[in-house]
């Protein structure tokens, strides 16, 4: 078989199967999502590992081997959750972000105190070293709001007080991890200097986390400038060109160019670039025709493979010798995310049961924890015993955020999404 059957087959295969199991997670009362992830679980090497098949992986009589399917695969996971990303910064009210946006400064504050400083306890705890401890905890500090955000809108509440929060204080909370991760990486030189060497020294230190602040607070001025003057001009300029669909062409390619500037150029995660360029897109009037374009385009290809991937990428059946390990980080990091986010946000004014909802909406760490993950594992940083436990705890805590959410967003959607949501997110029914 060529290879580009095998990449037919199996897109359609993940495709279908993460349909059907986003429709029995609904039927079962719980978020789409939920089921999407476990079928990717599922799938991967914990148990069916599809791709290790013969028609994937050979060699068999008849079949090609196509080793590039699975990294294929994982970068269709990246567009999609770029575009998730993108979704989800149309459908966010800059009203009421602007209204809470000193509590999501907070909740993010303690999202991420209090899952580094746990985490680099329970390292040491376990008799890993303190750069490795350190490590662990600014893996715990990475937030992924994509699967809050799935949810959320699934749900009807993205666009609530508490929705506004957590998707404001996880863009603070990406911008906060950045700055710890260069702390770690530029003291962990300073220990990896050899002995009797000369380090690079705290001015060394503070003159990298200058450079990357200064790059982050760059991308985000120039970027939503830019944006707020020119974005919709140019996108009614567009509109004049007699080719097929060019606004939804200058929309795909606004939210790449966002993501991509925002990791090359500003040294932040490509999808707050591309949540920005949704901001600004949803501040037009073409918001409307903008959202019925995208969704078909991401919910009915791209998000399934994000969704499944996320399984792909796990193995399980590696963390017997690591269980008690495994099974402490994984409670740290949801307790220091509930614990952190909600105790802040309550002190900067919400009432109990609204941080409660924050801390949860924070839980999962989703493609940020496994990116901060792998640069410690690529920079020998950690090594691959405590990278599988990080895998395993991100796999956990966004396999729980959509499910937790649901229980505690019980009274129903706040407000009603557009027909055209619904029937592109395979929700023909209001909840």
């Amino acid at each position: 078989m060529s290879h580009i059957l095998q990449v037919l087959f199996f897109l359609a295969l993940i495709t279908v199967v993460s349909k059907g199991a986003g429709h029995i997670s609904s039927r079962f009362g719980q978020p789409a999502v939920f089921g999407e992830i476990l079928a990717g679980l599922l799938l991967g090497p914990s148990l069916l590992n599809i791709l290790g098949w013969s028609m994937f992986a050979g060699p068999a009589e008849g079949f090609v081997h196509y080793p590039e399917l699975g990294p294929f695969v994982h970068d269709l996971a990246e567009i999609g959750v770029i575009l998730l990303m993108f979704v989800a910064g149309m459908e966010t009210d800059l009203v009421e972000m602007r209204r809470v946006g000193a509590v999501a400064f907070w909740a993010a504050l303690g999202g991420v105190l209090v899952p580094l400083l746990s985490g680099t306890i329970v390292g040491h705890a376990f008799g890993y070293d303190w750069s490795e401890g350190v490590f662990m905890g600014a893996v715990l500090t990475a937030t992924s709001v994509s699967i809050s955000a799935q949810t959320l809108m699934e749900l009807g509440h993205l666009k609530s007080k508490e929705g506004s929060t957590i998707l404001g204080a996880a863009v603070i909370d990406d911008v906060m991890g950045i700055i710890v991760l260069a702390l770690v990486v530029a003291f962990a030189g300073l220990g990896a200097t050899p002995s009797g060497a000369a380090g690079p020294g705290l001015v060394s230190v503070g003159g990298q986390v200058a450079v990357v602040v200064g790059r982050m607070a760059l991308f985000f001025v120039l970027a939503w400038m830019l944006g707020a003057r020119f974005l919709e001009r140019a996108a009614a300029a567009v509109t004049r060109y007699r080719v097929s669909e060019p606004l939804m062409a200058f929309v795909v390619v606004t939210a790449f160019g966002y993501a991509w500037a925002a990791e090359y150029l500003g040294g932040v995660a490509s999808i707050t670039g591309s949540y920005i360029a949704g901001l600004l897109f949803s501040r037009t009037r073409w918001k409307e025709a903008i959202k019925r374009g995208i969704h078909p385009l991401t919910y009915s290809f791209f998000v399934p493979i994000f969704f499944i991937n996320i399984g792909l990428q796990a193995d399980v059946t590696r963390l017997g010798p690591q269980v008690w390990l495994t099974l402490t980080v994984i409670a740290v990091a949801i307790l220091g995310k509930v614990a952190g986010c909600g105790v802040f946000a309550r002190f900067a004014g919400f009432t109990a049961r609204e941080s409660y909802r924050v801390g949860v909406g924070m839980i999962s760490r989703g493609e940020v924890g496994l990116i901060v993950a792998g640069y410690g594992l690529a920079h020998g940083i950690i090594q691959d015993d405590l990278f599988s436990v990080m895998v395993l705890m991100v796999l956990v805590t966004t396999m729980i955020t959509p499910v937790w959410l649901r229980r505690v967003f019980p009274g129903g959607p706040l407000e009603t999404p557009a027909p055209e949501f619904y029937e592109s997110v395979g929700h023909l029914e209001r909840k």
